[in-house]
Order: C-alpha cells, then structure tokens, then sequence
C-alpha cells in the first residue's frame, strides 16, 4: 500500500487503550478525563479492521496505549493477531510495570518484541517522573524480559532538568546488556510542549564523546526510523530517534489507529478518518476498505513540529496553519 508520495504504509500502531496506571509529567496529568469505555473500540473491531488493513499491505503492528497491559485480554489479542494472514510481525510498546507479571505469557502468544519506555534508572527520579512508586516492579520485568530471549528495546525521553544527567548511565546499560537502549527527542504534542527537549545532535555528541571507535550499525533494526551505535565492546546498541530534528518524513512507513477507532496519518495533524462509526452503522468489508484506501492517499508528506520549536510559519516550514496541529495528549493517540 501507498501513499500519495509513493511510500509504502505497511506499520500500524495500534492504540487499544488511553488508560493508564502511571501519571508521567509530559503525557498523563492525574486529572485526565479517560475516554468512555463504550467509544472504546472492542477486540472483535480492531482484529477486523487488522484483516482489512492487512489485505490492503500492513505487514507489522505494534501494540500502544496509554498502557496495552492494563486492558483485559491484551496477551489473547496479540495471539489472534498472529493468526492473521499477511501479519508477519507483532510487538508491544508498556511501561513494564505488569511485565514481569505477563512475560510468559506474550512469549507463549509469540510477541515478537517488546519496548519498554523507562526515562530514569533511579527509583527516587522514577517516582517524581511518573507519579507512583513503581521502579521496582519495572526492573524486574525488564531482568525477565532480557532472561526470555525476546528483542528488547528501552525507550528514554531525556528532558533537560528532568533526567537529561543520567544519558550516559543509559549508555552503560547498552554496553554491558544485550538490548537496545533508544533516545527520543521529545515531541511537543500535550504537556510534552511544556519541556525542554535533548536534540538527537547532543546525544550523538555525548556518545562519541565518552566511547572511542563508536560507529553507525548499517543493519536496520525493527520497523522505525532509530539510527544505531554501537563499538566492539558493547553487548548491546544506542538508538538516536531525531523525531524532530532528523525528521524521517520521507521515508515514513507508518500509521495509527486510536483506541477510538480513529485512523491517524501523521502524529502533527488532525488529519484522519473516524472508521468506528461506519462500522458500528454496519459498513460492508468492501466499502470499508476503500474508506482506508482513501484516507491513506491524504497522509500528509512531513510534520512541522520544528517549525513549532523555532516559532516560524515560513515557506520553509510548508506554511502550514496551526489550526491543524495535534493538541491531544500521546495517551489519547496513542505512543
């Protein structure tokens, strides 16, 4: 499947939840009003709108939330997933609080591998960044998950005066664990436009400043755009996500669909189609796949979240209208 701009769509994200049992300061305030459980999309929906999706070239999904594991039956999911012609990789995106809980169980349903998003190593810092006393638990699922064999990827936000300090403490974990520890900058969608991000640039500097003979891996890792480091003595890699400094725009393979059942084509717009409601009006598998054809022809050619940053809306940036920027919040659309 492709778009407008000729790139092949073949990753969905998929958002199966907007609830979650951390409060971290740039995603989820405690007062956050949670989407309806009935304008939640049910399992039934989402496996067939997968099939529809999949018939039309997705080839890779990735399970999101707020936090997949909190919902009922997520492990049951992912296994019937796996089962759909044409699918041929299925990961998870959590916080690891429940992982250590679930691992048998997404290795027995055959996840193919597993993010976990951990912006600190201290449990003092932990608890200030996500509002609840739960390193610990994390920790370990992370010790069990590495144990399972599984492909494991830690993601850390570094936000300068939050945990920007402890950057090369994370380059230590790749160097002495087989996993890839990946740094993303900070995308200013929500309350994330409330902090100071760490530029891909200064991560890079940082890397190459404390290893010698630190090199690009040319072997593409996964389905995302994280461009890897690593030197002979590490056991596992450093990924640089420059989601707004190093836009990967042209080569975007991506889309999302919201826990409300709504198909997003790029993380900065509104831009998408609601396919909840034609579903539950009794929309035929044919009408509804040509809905997605559509939609996917308007995917928008790149985000302008720099442009936002430097406070331009120059030709350069595309002149695009603010009126169209993302506002939600990433556990409403989903990480």
């Amino acid at each position: 499947m492709k778009d407008s701009f000729e790139r092949v769509i073949d990753y969905m994200r998929i958002s199966i939840t907007d609830r979650c049992n951390l409060r971290c300061r740039y995603c989820m305030p405690e007062d956050i009003a949670f989407i309806p459980h009935e304008e939640i999309m049910t399992y039934e929906e989402l496996l067939r709108l997968t099939r529809l999706f999949a018939g039309q070239g997705i080839k890779k999904i990735k399970i999101t939330g707020g936090e997949p594991l909190v919902r009922r039956g997520c492990v049951d999911f992912i296994r019937s997933l796996k089962e759909i012609e044409g699918i041929s990789n299925v990961t998870i995106t959590t916080n690891g609080v429940l992982l250590e809980q679930y691992m048998d169980d997404l290795a027995k349903a055959g996840i193919d591998g597993i993010n976990i998003s951990l912006d600190t190593l201290r449990a003092d810092s932990y608890e200030k960044i996500t509002g609840r006393n739960e390193f610990g638990r994390v920790w370990r699922g992370i010790v069990k998950a590495i144990e399972s064999g599984i492909r494991i990827k830690l993601n850390c936000v570094p936000v300068e005066g939050v945990n920007a300090e402890e950057i090369p403490a994370f380059f230590e974990l790749a160097k002495n664990n087989p996993i890839d520890v990946r740094f993303i900058e900070m995308m200013p969608i929500g309350h994330g436009r409330e902090f100071q991000a760490v530029s891909a640039g200064d991560i890079l500097e940082l890397l190459r400043q404390r290893y010698d003979n630190i090199y690009e891996i040319r072997e593409k890792k996964g389905n995302g755009p994280a461009v890897y480091y690593e030197n002979k003595d590490f056991e596992g890699s450093v990924g640089i996500i420059g989601a707004v400094h190093k836009k990967f725009c042209s080569s975007c393979n991506r889309i999302r669909l919201t826990s409300e059942g709504f198909l997003k084509l790029c993380l900065y717009y509104k831009q998408g189609i609601d396919l909840k409601t034609p579903m539950r009006k009794g929309i035929s598998d044919q009408e509804l796949a040509e809905m997605i054809r559509r939609a996917i022809a308007e995917k928008p050619r790149e985000h302008q979240f720099f442009c936002d940053i430097v406070n331009t809306r120059d030709t350069a940036c595309g002149g695009q209208s603010g009126d169209v920027e993302e506002m939600k919040n990433m556990s409403q659309i989903g990480g």
